[in-house]
C-alpha cells in the first residue's frame, strides 16, 4: 500500500501536483486550495487532501471549466448539492456540444478546400481561398458568412 502523502511543504506539494509554487499561491488567493495554517515560526505543510483538491482542479480544467466554475464546483463538493453540479455540468455540457458543432463545420470546409486545392495546377494564388469567404464556420455560426476582405493580394493584381 502507499504511504500517506503528508508534511509536504509546498514546494513538494507544488513537484507532487506538477504545477509551480506560484500555481498553488494563485489557487490560495482565488480560494481554490486552503492555505494551511502556519505554525509559530514554522513552514506550512500540505497532505493527501491537498493533492487530491489540486487533482480535481487540473481535471476540471483540462475538461474545460474554467477556475470560476471549479471553484462553484468545490463549494458543491459536500454531496448535498448534487442537482447545482448536474445543473454546471449540463451547462458545460452544452458548451462542449456547441463546440464540436463548430469544429465539425470547420473540417467539413478545411477538408474540401484542401481536396480543391489538390486539384489545382500550381496556381500562385489559390482561388479555392475564396471558398472560405462563403463558408459557415465559428462559435455558433449556423448561418454565418465569414466577411470577405477587400485586401488585396500583391499577387491578385
Amino acid at each position: 500500500m502507499a504511504d500517506k502523502i503528508e508534511n509536504l511543504t509546498i514546494g513538494e506539494f507544488a513537484r507532487a501536483c506538477g504545477v509551480n509554487v506560484e500555481t498553488i499561491r494563485y489557487y490560495q488567493r482565488r480560494g481554490l486550495l486552503f492555505e494551511p495554517r502556519k505554525p509559530l515560526g514554522g513552514v506550512r505543510h500540505y497532505g493527501e487532501s491537498d493533492v487530491a483538491r489540486m487533482g480535481f482542479i487540473k481535471t476540471a480544467q483540462r475538461l474545460g471549466f474554467t477556475l470560476e466554475e471549479v471553484a462553484l464546483l468545490l463549494k458543491l463538493d459536500d454531496g448535498t448539492h448534487c442537482s447545482e453540479a448536474a445543473t454546471v455540468a449540463q451547462h458545460k455540457l452544452a458548451q462542449v456540444r456547441a463546440r464540436l458543432a463548430d469544429l465539425s463545420r470547420m473540417e467539413t470546409v478545411l477538408a474540401d478546400l484542401v481536396a480543391r486545392c489538390r486539384k489545382g495546377r500550381g496556381n500562385i494564388s489559390c482561388p479555392r481561398i475564396s471558398s472560405l469567404h462563403n463558408a459557415s464556420v465559428g462559435p455558433g455560426s449556423k448561418e454565418k458568412r465569414m466577411p470577405r476582405s477587400t485586401h488585396r493580394s500583391p499577387h491578385n493584381k
